[in-house]
């Protein structure tokens, strides 16, 4: 069957559709880049920006922020999200930080999210609307649960009894990264990793594999035979990993919401972790 629709169709919106509804008082355009500073030379007007590091990320604990934070977060700085929000993501890099600030909003169980597909690329390609101005809105009442890893978040320990059981996982770096060749990505400075290879037994399926030129996603015929070629079919059990995790929540996006797979987390420590473990297995 030709064109089949994506599992999850409304996780995904059109830089059309989101043209026509940027003024509608239940959304919440959130933009998110590697870059802090990308989001004041321009964006979608009514974006606001969340930033992975500050605003993400636990200020001491090498962890994400907790559900107090996070309910701060969503109440302060005028972002005015609330627990009936839709959210919907858009940044860089062909939506990496998109996806990976998605990611973090589903260990808080906020479902009502979508990614713009082709984010920032895409719109700018468009010569879509921008603006320098940032956006206010009145203070929400927001609510977070307590974060749940359990679902689609792995820790070490958890990719080493994977790895002990052969399991599924996914490399979602470039080739010369997966092969040791590399230890970050390219034209990108080291972060950290004391070896390079890749973890044994990881198929090697860079995120880039997935999108388009213009950075939309591929089609659902196209994904199915990218992911089911190297044997990532949805009756296994899968762990995505690339640096720190940002490329590979892309890819857990993709197997999750666009394929229907049932069972994928995202190893955020990922190569940093791994490279400088000691004792960990690695393979070139």
């Amino acid at each position: 069957m030709n064109n089949q629709p994506y599992a999850n169709p409304d996780a995904l919106v059109s830089t059309e559709w989101l043209a026509a509804h940027l003024n509608d008082a239940n959304i919440r355009i959130i933009e998110s880049n590697e870059d802090p500073l990308l989001y004041s030379t321009g964006h979608i007007p009514g974006a606001v920006n969340i930033d992975w590091v500050a605003d993400l990320n636990d200020p001491l604990t090498r962890d994400y922020l907790d559900a107090a934070r996070f309910t701060a977060l969503m109440n302060a700085n005028a972002i005015g999200i609330g627990n009936d929000t839709t959210v919907i993501f858009y940044g860089d890099k062909n939506n990496w930080w998109a996806c990976y600030a998605f990611w973090v909003f589903q260990l808080f169980g906020h479902n009502k999210a979508k990614i713009l597909n082709g984010g920032r690329k895409k719109w700018a390609d468009e010569k879509r609307e921008t603006t320098r101005q940032m956006p206010t809105y009145a203070p929400a009442n927001y609510i977070a649960p307590q974060r749940d890893d359990s679902k689609i978040r792995a820790f070490r320990d958890q990719v080493l009894t994977h790895v002990r059981a052969k399991g599924t996982l996914v490399d979602v770096r470039s080739p010369q990264e997966f092969t040791g060749e590399r230890m970050h990505m390219p034209d990108y400075p080291n972060e950290g990793a004391l070896r390079g290879g890749h973890i044994p037994g990881a198929q090697s399926i860079p995120w880039a594999q997935a999108v388009r030129e213009d950075g939309t996603f591929k089609s659902r015929e196209e994904l199915t035979a990218l992911y089911g070629g190297k044997g990532v079919t949805p009756d296994k059990d899968i762990i995505a990993y690339c640096r720190i995790g940002e490329r590979s929540s892309h890819s857990w996006f993709v197997l999750t919401y666009l394929l229907g797979y049932p069972s994928v987390k995202n190893y955020d420590g990922s190569w940093t972790e791994w490279g400088n473990g000691v004792g960990l297995p690695i393979e070139k």
